[in-house]
């Protein structure tokens, strides 16, 4: 069970009514996100998308979102987020980069997408023609050496780069997540870092392997949040360090409960030794995690008590081996003494 589609389908088997993913008013149980995600799976098919096939997705945090995500792990095509505020051309770069053979793409991004020579799919007024019929419960035919997504990242140089990532990895990348961030089964957690990036992922692969709940929040809105987190007791909070700011900042914070926010991490960004402490203070959280890492590896290594050793990108986190080297050196061997 190394691949992805067969992590979700026992997620499904273990516990069906377990609640999976919140948007608004919508709130599906294991059983029913199965449902759609099967629907999707058929869709996808209709739209010739076969296995290895690829499939970019310009969509903002929503239950589309995550439901093309899952049905993609399980037929085995490979699909390509993209930032939703891209341009035109940029949308042109990654469509025939990545030899897509569809596009999804909601209000947000419409205009960029525009007509292409590929399916193009709006989310927000064609989602019911592709996935509104019933379906058979998918199966997974993808296995663990499957590509399962390609992540862009923004160089220093030329345009963006693909990084592909095979299923066995995304899929030991979210056991990782769940074991140093201290997850426990049927967790919850706020889903607004966006799943073009490893943030948003690992929050959605962590979720679905432990049946957690996914609370999709499409946009970053500081009083959405604290509701969000308030409401539906989020027990891991996952954000970058100016997303923090903002909450600890919103007249809204004050007054609310976060008693259930149990476990918090970060990623992305340096964490000032001031905001990493009014953080700490604040929720009082039972862990508080530095990621340090990349989309190629999802993380290199981690902190665990960030609060305590600001500064501090901490040691291997899982699955990784790091090494310091002597300062302008060039030999990989060259490591520095302890």
């Amino acid at each position: 069970m190394l691949d992805l589609g067969a992590s979700f389908v026992a997620s499904v088997a273990r516990d069906p009514g377990a609640e999976a993913i919140v948007e608004g008013d919508t709130r599906l149980s294991y059983g029913d996100w199965y449902r759609r995600v099967s629907a999707a799976c058929q869709g996808l098919r209709d739209l010739n998308v076969l296995r290895d096939d690829r499939v970019v997705t310009a969509l903002q945090n929503t239950t589309e979102a995550a439901t093309l995500h899952w049905a993609c792990q399980l037929i085995g095509a490979v699909i390509c987020p993209v930032n939703w505020r891209a341009t035109h051309d940029e949308m042109g770069f990654f469509i025939q980069n990545t030899d897509a053979k569809a596009v999804f793409h909601d209000a947000s991004s419409k205009t960029a997408v525009g007509q292409r020579q590929i399916p193009v799919i709006d989310v927000d007024a064609d989602w019911q023609g592709v996935v509104g019929s019933n379906a058979p419960d998918a199966s997974p035919t993808a296995g663990p050496d499957d590509l399962s997504l390609i992540f862009y990242t923004s160089g220093t140089t030329g345009p963006p780069k693909g990084v592909p990532r095979r299923q066995l990895a995304e899929r030991a990348a979210a056991v990782a997540h769940i074991a140093q961030n201290l997850m426990p089964m049927r967790d919850r957690t706020l889903g607004v870092m966006p799943l073009y990036h490893t943030m948003g992922v690992r929050s959605l692969l962590a979720m679905t392997l432990l049946n957690g709940c996914f609370v999709c929040l499409p946009r970053f809105d500081a009083a959405a949040a604290i509701r969000l987190i308030e409401q539906v007791r989020v027990g891991s909070l996952y954000l970058v360090p100016t997303l923090y700011h903002d909450l600890l900042a919103h007249p809204d914070f004050t007054d609310a409960d976060f008693s259930a926010t149990r476990r918090l991490g970060y990623a992305g960004a340096p964490m000032t030794d001031g905001l990493l402490a009014r953080v700490a203070a604040t929720f009082l959280p039972d862990s508080f995690v530095n990621h340090y890492g990349s989309s190629e590896v999802y993380t290199f290594t981690i902190e665990q008590h960030a609060a305590r050793k600001p500064g501090s990108a901490g040691k291997a986190g899982l699955n990784q081996e790091i090494r310091v080297i002597s300062l302008g050196s060039t030999d990989p061997d060259d490591r520095v003494g302890v």
